[in-house]
Formats: C-alpha cells, sequence, structure tokens
C-alpha cells in the first residue's frame, strides 16, 4: 500500500480493487484522525500546545493559575508563580534617599525638633542628646550592596528617655500613585551594643493623609496609619516588612521609625537603618534606590533642599550704584516652591560673603546682603548701604571667604 510523504498515512494503490474502496477510505480516516489529535491534544480552554521529542506528536500544557507566568523548564515551557513584590527596577520605590547616600548638610547633626539629617529625612527629638550620623554598613553577606546606612543615637550619658524619630514626609504628586494600592514598607535595621530600647524594639509606621504637602509632625488632615508595627533587633542585619492598602483618598504618606530609650545612654545607644522601600506590592521584592544613580537621587533631593558650596568666587555680579550691587544664581533644578534662601553673615571674615568692587577689593563698609527676587528656579542677592563701594556700571563679584564655604542654602521643605 502506498503513504503519504509528510505523515505516512495509508493510501490505496493505483492497482487495488474498487470493492476495497471503503476500508481504505476508512484506513486514511483513521490514521488522518490519530495524527490531528497527537498535533492538538488540548482539552481545555486555556490550553497551550507545544513540540515534544516525539515526531509528530504536540504535548499539551494545561492552563495556569491566575498570576503565573509562562516560562522555561527543563527545555520545555510551564507555568510559574513569579517572585513576590513588583521588579528590582528604579522607580518603584517611592522613598527618596532610601540608601542615605545624599547628605548635602553634612554627615553628622544633632536632633532637635526641626533638624534634617540625610537628604529627605527629618530628625525628630523633643530634648538634646541625639546624633544622626551616616555610617558605612560594612557587611555584603546580609545586605544587598548598599554602601550606607543612618544611625540614629542616644548620646553616651544622656539620660532623657524622649523618643528618638526619623520620618521622611512625601510630597502630594508622589503620594497619589500610592492611593488605593496595596503597598509594603521595608527596610535593614541593626543595633548597637548598648541599644536601651525595651525588648529591643524599633517601631515603624506608614501614615497618610488627605491634604495637600504636609508636614506629618504637625499632623495630616484626615490622618490615618495603615502600617504600624515592632522590629525586634539584633546586632545583625535583618530585613523587616508589612504591607497594607491604603485608602483610596490619601494625598500623603509619611515613613517613620522611633525608638524609646531607657536609663541612661551608654556609648553605643543607637539603631542603624538602611535599604528603606514604600512600593505597590503584597511582599517585599528586592531593594532599589528611587532613583538608578547617585546623581540623579541627588537632583531628586535638590527638588526640597539645595547647599552651594564654593571657595571663593561665586558669581560675577555688577553695581547699579555706588552702594549697591546684585547677581542672580540659578537652582541646579527646579525645586518644588520658591524656597527660603539662607546666606551667611555678611562680611570678610572665613564663611563670610560680600560684594567685592571692580578692583576685587572689599568696600569699605559691605553693607548689607539680602536674597530676593525669589522663584523656583532662580533668586537675586543685592547689597545696599555699601560705601566706598563701587561704580556704577562696572563688574562686581559675590565672594565668599575661604575654601568649600556654604555660599547659600535653598530649602523648599514640606
Amino acid at each position: 500500500m502506498a503513504t503519504t510523504t509528510n505523515y505516512g498515512w495509508t493510501t490505496p494503490d493505483d492497482t487495488a480493487l474498487v470493492k476495497d474502496g471503503a476500508a481504505a477510505i476508512r484506513t486514511l480516516g483513521s490514521s488522518v484522525d490519530t495524527t490531528t489529535k497527537a498535533l492538538n491534544p488540548s482539552t481545555t480552554l486555556g490550553d497551550i500546545e507545544y513540540r515534544s521529542a516525539t515526531a509528530n506528536t504536540n504535548t499539551r500544557l494545561g492552563i495556569g493559575s491566575t498570576g503565573q507566568v509562562l516560562t522555561v523548564a527543563g527545555g520545555v515551557p510551564s507555568w510559574a508563580t513569579p517572585s513576590g513584590g513588583s521588579s528590582n527596577t528604579a522607580g518603584k520605590n517611592g522613598v527618596l534617599n532610601s540608601g542615605f547616600n545624599v547628605w548635602q548638610r553634612g554627615t553628622s547633626l544633632a536632633g532637635s525638633t526641626t533638624a534634617f539629617s540625610a537628604d529627605r529625612w527629618q530628625s525628630y527629638r523633643a530634648v538634646a542628646g541625639s546624633t544622626y550620623s551616616r555610617q558605612a554598613t560594612g557587611d555584603t553577606a546580609n545586605l544587598p550592596f548598599i554602601q550606607y546606612c543612618l544611625r540614629m543615637q542616644r548620646d553616651s550619658g544622656n539620660t532623657a528617655t524622649n523618643g528618638l524619630f526619623l520620618w521622611q514626609n512625601f510630597e502630594t504628586v508622589n503620594s497619589i500613585p500610592f492611593a488605593g494600592k496595596t503597598v509594603t514598607f521595608s527596610f535593614y535595621a541593626r543595633k548597637g551594643a548598648n541599644y536601651s530600647a525595651t525588648s529591643d524594639a524599633l517601631a515603624y509606621q506608614v501614615y497618610t493623609g488627605t491634604g495637600t504637602d504636609q508636614n506629618q509632625l504637625a499632623g495630616y488632615t484626615g490622618q490615618a496609619t495603615p502600617i504600624s508595627a515592632t522590629a525586634t533587633l539584633t546586632s545583625t542585619w535583618q530585613r523587616f516588612s508589612s504591607s497594607a492598602t491604603l485608602d483610596s483618598t490619601a494625598t500623603e504618606i509619611n515613613t517613620q521609625f522611633y525608638y524609646n530609650p531607657t536609663g541612661t545612654a551608654g556609648a553605643a545607644d543607637y539603631v542603624e537603618i538602611t535599604g528603606v522601600q514604600l512600593e505597590i506590592a503584597s511582599t517585599a521584592s528586592a531593594y532599589s534606590p528611587a532613583t538608578p544613580t547617585y546623581a540623579t537621587e541627588l537632583a531628586a533631593c535638590q527638588r526640597y533642599y539645595y547647599k552651594h558650596i564654593a571657595s571663593e568666587n561665586v558669581a560675577v555680579a555688577f553695581a547699579s550704584g555706588t552702594a549697591i550691587a546684585q547677581t542672580a544664581l540659578n537652582f541646579p533644578v527646579t525645586m518644588r516652591i520658591a524656597p527660603t534662601i539662607t546666606l551667611p553673615a555678611s562680611g570678610s571674615s572665613t564663611g563670610q560673603i560680600a560684594f567685592l568692587n571692580s578692583s576685587a577689593n572689599y568696600p569699605a563698609t559691605i553693607g548689607t546682603l539680602a536674597a530676593n527676587r525669589i522663584s523656583v528656579s532662580t533668586f537675586s542677592i543685592t547689597t545696599t548701604s555699601a560705601t566706598s563701594a563701587f561704580t556704577a556700571g562696572n563688574a562686581s563679584v559675590l565672594f565668599v571667604t575661604g575654601t568649600t564655604q556654604t555660599a547659600y542654602e535653598a530649602s523648599a521643605e514640606l
């Protein structure tokens, strides 16, 4: 009997008797049916097939479960549950400076009722006797290669038991994408040898509000606390996380840590925190900073605070009169709102600023320098009441005495 080229189906020979036609057709039809089924083994809506190792035979892969993804295992397709949380990509984390890399104000600062320490992180204690500082993590075994952490410490010998707080307020424009979503708040922490909180506890919260660009220190409008939990610390880095669904009306977010010390502080009454993450996910995913590089993280922080460091010459200026000089300066990024400008004292001592005349000399009387015409992108500095100072129309220079000195600070914090 003859056979087909591709599938080997049996067909009648040219000399076959007509009387055997029905049987031949049945034989051919049975072969076609068997082959067709082998190539189409699906039985259920949503099944898929893939080529098997057997010639002219496909293998059925039943429909997967909700949330599963198609992958390859052992060289063949299969369904698998994806790893928990969102993917490890910059942009999923709503916390800025979450690895505590950016410290424009300095890398060790005393806590107070209004202080900021690391950029975007407000440090609060109602009494003196605390320090917030940058530290190297020095650990690649228990951390995902995060260079720095923040140390929140009660100063050695301090007897006050007031709580030490650390928090970040999200701008409303950055809070709204989380509204109505299930979020996970995660971080790494470890304690110092003399950590004095009862039961080695570190409290952490996520607050939400319904106002616009408020600071949670004063309380949020419509305040809620979807996450409030306690981590039990050891001297080894551990990761902690909690999840909750935020209210759909949330327009503000605050992430917060605090501990209540006891007794008298030893030399290492501190907690260290790093890798802070708030993401839209039901479980914690691999840590990622909010932006991909240090440069972009610095720029994101400078939207809220910028310190201009200069060595002597700050900016070219001009004299509009014998007692008046002025200059215009640009911020490196667009700030959140027109910022509050803080200038050093006017004068010729180290760290002070002045306008020099066209001969690069200090005026006999330097006068008072003030910031004006402040916008989100630029502002001016003007001096008035200088004497024996300038020639109208001539050039001048804004000058800070010394090297690596603060020429001005601009704050647009919440």
